[in-house]
């Protein structure tokens, strides 16, 4: 069984009950998510040895969330432990014409505090085949980002395989630098890179000429990212694969879904999904990372990689919550031509 490690915050996540507003709520739905927490769940439904690693508080509410995803199938047993208070998001599913809302409060959070060598990086990435980190952890603070940038060294030291989803969050950028002079460093690191086109403009200054993700109207050409694709492999040599997301977004509940994978060579583009009936997109990338990374690993061709996590983001669109449940299984259906909606007997 193939193993991967991903490292990054999980937070408490508060929804309002279907579509109401904040100022509309009287109660929340809880449950947890976070980028690199998503990725493992992912590739825990789907038979990986999925480790997830962060710091947590020891209370009741981190106590919670461990269980939750002990009980996905995810391993929990590398998570350190420090710090007062478990980050929490709200949020706001928005409808039609009206985007959703996130308002973060995670400021101080126990992962936020955390500092190079709590962490045995040595132990954890034993036998593991992958490193997954994203751009939100080193936007949390210095010491999370230099407790990534440990582990991304120990992970090239190793021979461990290093993917990053670049996941540009401007809201958290706030500890004085930016994501464009802590990325590079991090990003130089990766075997696999993801983004859309935010990502890489905010953080490399790269941009597919003529594209304005406001504008697209769901039609996206998705031979135009090439270029994205060969200017960050350029940027960082190491780097083997770079995948990018694309989404073209009708309005918050229809949105066009897909996505490209570059290897330096060819552009492997998988199919366009139409997504009409939207129930909850938060995780829709993270859930694309996590089927690129099992397709990678169970697949012959990249071709197939980009079909399984096009195709098993897709269906994350349909489910609420950060986690993307589904099987291998359905996936492939749906990779194979499913996604009727018949009733399964």
């Amino acid at each position: 069984m193939a193993k991967v490690v991903t490292f990054g915050e999980v937070m408490l996540r508060l929804s309002t009950p279907g579509y109401l507003r904040f100022a509309q709520a009287r109660q929340f739905d809880a449950t947890f998510g976070g980028g690199e927490a998503n990725v493992a769940v992912s590739l825990a439904n789907y038979g990986v040895d999925a480790c997830f690693v962060t710091r947590l508080p020891k209370n009741d509410i981190a106590d919670m969330c461990v269980a939750e995803l002990r009980g996905l199938g995810v391993n929990t047993n590398e998570i350190v432990y420090g710090g007062d208070r478990v980050g929490i998001y709200y949020l706001e599913t928005g409808a039609v014409a009206r985007g959703s809302k996130v308002v973060y409060d995670r400021a101080n959070s126990a992962i936020a505090e955390i500092q190079p060598g709590m962490v045995d990086w040595h132990k954890v990435l034993e036998g593991a085949d992958w490193f997954h980190w994203t751009g939100i952890t080193p936007a949390l603070s210095q010491g999370a980002a230099d407790a990534c940038l440990e582990a991304i060294k120990v992970a090239n030291e190793m021979g461990v395989k290093v993917s990053c989803d670049l996941n540009y969050r401007k809201k958290l950028w706030k500890y004085g630098k930016s994501a464009s002079e802590v990325m590079p460093e991090l990003v130089a690191g990766c075997d696999l890179i993801l983004g859309n086109e935010e990502d890489a403009e905010k953080e490399f200054g790269i941009k597919p000429e003529g594209f304005d993700a406001e504008k697209t109207g769901g039609e996206i050409d998705q031979s135009r990212f090439e270029s994205v694709c060969r200017q960050l492999m350029q940027m960082f040599p190491r780097c083997k694969k770079v995948a990018v997301t694309l989404r073209g977004s009708i309005n918050a509940n229809h949105n066009t879904w897909g996505g490209v994978l570059y290897d330096g060579k060819t552009l492997w583009q998988s199919r366009r999904y139409d997504i009409t009936h939207i129930v909850d997109r938060v995780g829709g990338g993270d859930s694309f990372m996590g089927g690129l990374l099992y397709g990678l690993l169970a697949y012959d061709t990249d071709q197939q990689a980009i079909e399984f996590a096009a195709a098993a983001s897709a269906l994350k669109h349909t489910i609420i919550g950060d986690y993307n449940r589904v099987t291998v299984s359905e996936v492939e259906g749906l990779m194979n031509g499913g996604g009727s909606g018949r009733v399964s007997r």
